[in-house]
């Protein structure tokens, strides 16, 4: 996971270093930035009425560019960047579409429970035609939603009861914008009553409807008041301009933030005497003033801050979020860290998507289940204060000049999403061969493994898993049974006791205790041989009565025998301490396994138990692979106490075999320590 988040930590920094290199090069073509001011004399009529159109001001009665101009200098600055932006908007003409209602609910659901939009919808009453052509509806769908105005159709055929409650008898326009100012309040519906069925028309009765649910002020003394008010609004936005009415951009985000963000417009056309807006640091005309309890904030200074819906909007957001916004963000940054698994994953192209599916389905739902005490969290009513902190904190961070610039790339970026995927995946592939480079250096098999050979691995997993009880919920071992018999799945199939047994997760093996076997002296090879002949008449008389006690005593004496000490073993040569008897290693792994727990017990040339762990049974030799132990090499014990090669009981475990080659006592269940009961007198052979 944090491999991951860094990955999309990097990628991040790369798009901020590639806009800035966007912007070098447009400089260095163009000789302009994004943020150098425009001149409104140096355009065209067309870009003028483009700017306006953006703004949303009417200009229908403004014929002569030196008037178009104005207003355009009345509504705000102009930028090379909102300049841009409008033109490659003009220039998309992207068709929208509008939505049909079905009847009653479909109505009700959309138009009049939604607290926070506006709706323009238009009524076609049974057997009349639409008030509003279909070509100029079309138009007027366009113009509507650049300032998020959404339209619909209402067919009263398809719900004629609903038509006559409501009176909507002809056809008509109906407009729907929330009643109050509180968030999620009553929404009233206004019905178009003009007689001009033109676009520009029916645009102005939108906009003076949007306009006036805005606090409007016309002198200074109402300024005065209102400036100094302290209301529940923590965050006000003012418009000085002089302008008969507020852009329609403004009056559509005023309804957005509906709740959050109190919007005020200041009317100076017929002002006097301007001295207060002087006090509080208003010199100019248009300006947007931020009003926070931190301090005011002019809107426009910084890059991106364009005089625009979509700019506006991305900046109040910033500064004022919902827990939907936060939300949203957290679930696109988590999609975006999981799609990284496609890369991150090495081998067959199936293993990739597979790995990429669970990632998606596991982030997803930890990101909605952590969000659920997130948001009862917030419920709560004592953490108003905790609240306003964090507003407080989203205020001074977004307002510097590096969150300008955050909201400036993604607006850019947004605008641009085969750019942004293409750098995407750029960025993407170079990971993948980074790690890919990474995984050859490490002689990683999964690298060149093909999806085949995956798909061969991921069923033995899955017939593993469907044939065996799960005995942990760790990770199981993907070595199958069915490559060594193709039989034993009907034979399992045939004998259910067969297959009814746990899967064992081998990762207990890494715990058991290991150690190095050391002798206490050393003596040539001559003297050993020569104290190996004379005890083996000896010893192969001790073996016997051992063998045959076992058969005859029970599993506790078994145990003791396997400690009693033989008379005559081998000594620890110069290289090897081994225990001699009779079974050699030639001999039955049963009976060899009965000569068990026999060691040397000549003084000076004993192996040395201090270096064995106190729960371990004494021995010499190992009985899965028939062999004594040699000097310094590396020993493994069981919970059982029996002791072997560390490399012969790994592969004993790892083959599925968890119990002592032994005792056949579980290697993964402890058992009580035994205590080594005290040396038997040996007698010395002759």
């Amino acid at each position: 996971m944090w491999v991951k988040l860094c990955c999309l930590l990097l990628y991040f920094l790369a798009l901020f270093v590639l806009a800035r290199v966007f912007e070098a090069v447009a400089w260095y073509e163009s000789g302009f930035l994004a943020t150098q001011l425009v001149d409104p004399v140096a355009l065209s009529f067309r870009k003028l009425r483009t700017i306006l159109e953006c703004r949303g001001l009417g200009h229908s009665g403004l014929p002569e560019k030196k008037d178009v101009r104005e207003l355009v200098e009345k509504s705000g600055d102009l930028m090379e960047g909102e300049l841009y932006s409008a033109l490659k908007e003009e220039e998309a003409s992207e068709s929208v579409s509008s939505t049909n209602f079905s009847g009653e609910m479909h109505f009700y659901e959309l138009v009049e429970d939604t607290k926070d939009g506006i709706w323009l919808v238009q009524v076609i009453a049974n057997d009349r035609s639409p008030l509003v052509g279909k070509v100029h509806w079309e138009k007027m769908v366009k113009k509507v939603s650049r300032f998020g105005i959404r339209a619909g159709t209402f067919n009263c055929s398809s719900d004629p009861r609903y038509c006559r409650r409501r009176g909507w008898l002809k056809s008509t326009l109906i407009m729907s914008v929330p009643q109050t100012s509180t968030s999620k309040g009553k929404v009233m519906l206004k019905e178009y009553s003009g007689r001009k069925i033109e676009v520009e028309h029916i645009f102005k009765w939108i906009t003076a409807h949007a306009a006036s649910r805005i606090k409007t002020i016309y002198n200074s003394e109402h300024l005065k008041e209102e400036w100094n008010k302290s209301d529940q609004y923590r965050v006000k936005i003012y418009l000085f301009a002089n302008l008969d009415q507020p852009p329609a951009f403004f009056s559509a985000l005023s309804v957005k933030f509906t709740g959050r963000v109190e919007f005020i417009f200041v009317n100076v056309e017929n002002w006097d005497n301007r001295s207060y807006m002087a006090e509080i640091g208003i010199y100019k005309t248009p300006s947007y003033i931020l009003r926070t309890p931190e301090g005011i904030y002019r809107y426009g200074n910084n890059t991106g801050e364009f005089i625009s819906l979509r700019a506006m909007d991305s900046f109040l957001r910033s500064l004022q979020p919902e827990v939907n916004d936060l939300f949203v963000l957290s679930l696109v940054l988590v999609n975006l860290m999981a799609w990284m698994d496609l890369f991150i994953t090495q081998g067959a192209t199936i293993k990739r998507f597979v790995v990429l599916i669970s990632t998606l389905g596991t982030y997803n739902s930890l990101l909605i289940i952590s969000w659920l005490p997130v948001l009862g969290f917030l419920q709560l009513p004592y953490l108003d204060s905790f609240y306003e902190y964090s507003l407080k904190l989203f205020r001074y961070s977004n307002t510097t000049t590096l969150a300008s610039w955050v909201r400036a790339d993604w607006m850019f970026y947004s605008s641009h999403p085969a750019l942004f995927l293409s750098t995407y995946l750029g960025h993407g592939l170079l990971i993948d061969y980074f790690e890919k480079k990474r995984r050859r250096n490490n002689n990683t098999d999964e690298v060149n493994a093909n999806n085949l050979e995956w798909l061969s691995s991921l069923w033995d997993w899955y017939t593993s898993y469907l044939f065996h009880p799960i005995a942990s919920f760790q990770h199981f071992p993907f070595d199958s049974d069915w490559d060594e018999d193709p039989d034993l799945f009907l034979e399992r199939l045939a004998f259910p006791d067969l297959w009814l047994h746990p899967l064992i997760p081998t990762d207990y093996i890494k715990n058991l205790p290991m150690w190095r076997f050391k002798c206490l002296g050393v003596h040539s090879d001559e003297e050993m041989l020569e104290t190996f002949q004379d005890s083996e008449s000896d010893s192969d008389s001790e073996n016997k009565e051992v063998f045959s006690s076992e058969k005859e005593g029970s599993e506790d004496d078994e145990l003791n025998m396997f400690h009693r000490r033989s008379e005559g073993e081998p000594r620890c040569g110069v290289e090897t301490c081994s225990c001699a008897n009779k079974y050699c290693h030639h001999e039955p792994y049963e009976r060899k396994a009965r000569s068990y727990g026999s060691y040397s017990t000549a003084g000076d040339i004993e192996p040395d138990w201090s270096a064995w762990p106190s729960e371990m049974l004494h021995c010499t030799e190992c009985v899965v692979c028939l062999e004594n132990f040699a000097n310094d090499c590396l020993l493994m014990g069981l919970p059982c106490g029996h002791v072997f090669h560390q490399n012969c009981i790994v592969m004993w475990l790892a083959g599925g075999r968890h119990c002592c080659p032994v005792c056949r006592w579980a290697s993964y269940k402890k058992k009580q320590p035994y205590t080594h009961p005290q040396p038997l007198s040996n007698d010395t052979p002759s």
